[in-house]
């Protein structure tokens, strides 16, 4: 009897160790420190109004700073819209947000420079494209579908141009209502069909209206990227 209580101890004890050396071992949960690019959890409440660049700017610095990012000036991916054919006024999302590398909440690198970013190499995924806190985002085949992510640019990140061409920006991310529309891309680069456009994740299809509702029958919840310019 004695023999196999010991026998049941040291098992038991065995057990113990080899569970303590396994949680040691274990990975630690990832941190924002590092990140420099992430896809927002949540939209400001406005639809496609953020208040403009600035607002939108705000947006991702509040969320970086929630995730243990704030140390890093974090921009949103927006291009703006000018008044006319070729106004000079305008912002491309390209020249926003820094000279990179980036990477996730996990530490995988999206892109490794702008030029890398909007090339066909770049490593921008439904895997990859995680929110502030290291989560994935619902993509086209989740519900409610998140896929469609705010941009206002063109496959090059550059912004479209003015009038009299329809309204890319929602009224440079000033108008929540059911006028305007803005671009959107596909950050889980899924589509209707197998074409360039649909799965692009900067450049896909403009929104039908710019209120959440619009947004949200389009196939998004207003949602942006969000890069660390420095």
């Amino acid at each position: 009897m004695h023999t196999v209580m010991q026998w049941t101890f040291l098992g038991a004890a065995a057990s113990l160790a080899l569970v303590g050396c396994a949680t040691a071992q274990s990975p630690q949960p990832a941190t924002g420190k590092d990140m420099t690019f992430f896809l927002t959890s949540v939209n400001p409440g406005k639809g496609a109004d953020l208040g403009g660049l600035e607002g939108a700017d705000q947006h991702c610095q509040s969320l970086g700073k929630a995730a243990g990012a704030g140390n890093r000036s974090w921009h949103a991916y927006l291009s703006t819209q000018g008044t006319t054919l070729n106004d000079p006024k305008v912002e491309h999302a390209r020249d926003r947000i820094g000279t990179g590398p980036w990477h996730n909440a996990k530490g995988v690198m999206i892109a490794k420079s702008v030029d890398d970013l909007h090339s066909a190499s770049n490593n921008l995924t439904k895997e990859t494209a995680l929110d502030e806190k290291g989560q994935p985002v619902n993509g086209r085949t989740e519900k409610p579908n998140k896929h469609d992510i705010l941009t206002g640019s063109r496959p090059d990140g550059t912004a479209f141009p003015g009038t009299p061409f329809f309204d890319m920006t929602c009224g440079n991310w000033t108008k929540g209502g059911t006028e305007g529309s803005a671009m959107t891309g596909h950050f889980d680069r899924a589509g209707p069909i197998d074409h360039a456009w649909a799965t692009s994740w900067n450049s896909s299809h403009p929104t039908r209206g710019c209120h959440p509702e619009g947004l949200v029958i389009t196939g998004g919840a207003g949602l942006l990227y969000c890069f660390a310019a420095k």
